[in-house]
């Protein structure tokens, strides 16, 4: 599957979705991402089954305990619940999800087109927002090199 640009844009473009698999541990990727996204002014949901607030945000223990808006989801978490995380997406009606590199399996891109879910899978998100260290250097050889979406 190929990722579009105007797939990202159109993913990122409201600033509000939900992240699932967002850690209490300030250490973990899922916990970062968080802080991160939050930091460039992104109103973020963090769902976690194991508590009910990150950060003095209020955390969700499922999908299904989103508010009825949210219609974006950022899937983070390990490749053992993505599909999990997925199905309850697509039972919320959630059309728009990023599961983020590494956390896709091979079943979650047929169950998302079986679903009619415009998914971008294979993408690190801190690759498209606004990226420092690392990842911006990443992003200019990925440009350099033509690969990034189009």
């Amino acid at each position: 599957m190929k990722v579009t640009q105007e797939q990202i844009n159109s993913f990122l473009e409201t600033k509000r979705f939900a992240i699932a698999g967002v850690s209490r541990n300030p250490s973990n990727f899922g916990h970062q991402v968080f802080l991160d996204l939050r930091q460039k002014d992104f109103d973020v949901l963090p769902v976690n089954p194991h508590t009910d607030n990150i950060d003095g945000i209020q955390c969700y223990t499922d999908v299904n305990s989103l508010p009825e808006d949210i219609n974006r989801l950022l899937i983070l978490t390990n490749k053992k619940q993505t599909n999990e995380i997925l199905m309850q997406a697509i039972k919320k009606g959630i059309k728009k999800i990023w599961v983020q590199q590494m956390s896709e399996t091979r079943e979650t891109l047929e169950m998302a087109e079986n679903n009619g879910i415009d998914v971008i899978i294979g993408k690190c998100i801190f690759m498209y927002v606004n990226p420092k260290g690392v990842h911006r250097f990443h992003r200019s050889i990925l440009k350099l090199l033509g690969m990034l979406p189009k």
